[in-house]
């Protein structure tokens, strides 16, 4: 299993669309932005076929410190963003994991 980059995407964007690094790098870091100032607006972004990135907010809760497991840690609520996998998504992960076995 490899680890891609958002330099490997620009690279192979470029390479399959003929644009230049500094092109492509400018859209991908565009929609980064945008998705990034969307969920800080408590919107939920939605792009068909991929999934859906949406702003969720933990409840307060209790923790343990493993150091220290008799002591209770307070854990207050927070903002997360979760993301859901399109089905097309899904469905393309499903078969890598069907290869395997």
């Amino acid at each position: 299993m490899a680890t891609i980059t958002k330099r490997d995407l620009v690279i192979s964007l470029s390479n399959e669309t003929g644009l230049t690094q500094r092109e492509v790098f400018s859209v991908i870091q565009g929609l980064i932005d945008s998705v990034t100032a969307s969920l800080a607006q408590n919107d939920e972004v939605v792009l068909r076929n991929f999934g859906t990135f949406l702003v969720k907010e933990t409840k307060a809760k209790i923790g343990r410190n493993p150091n220290r497991p008799e002591k209770d840690v307070k854990i207050p609520p927070r903002t997360v963003v979760k993301f859901k996998p399109g089905k097309e998504m899904k469905d393309k992960v499903a078969k890598i994991y069907k290869k395997s076995k």
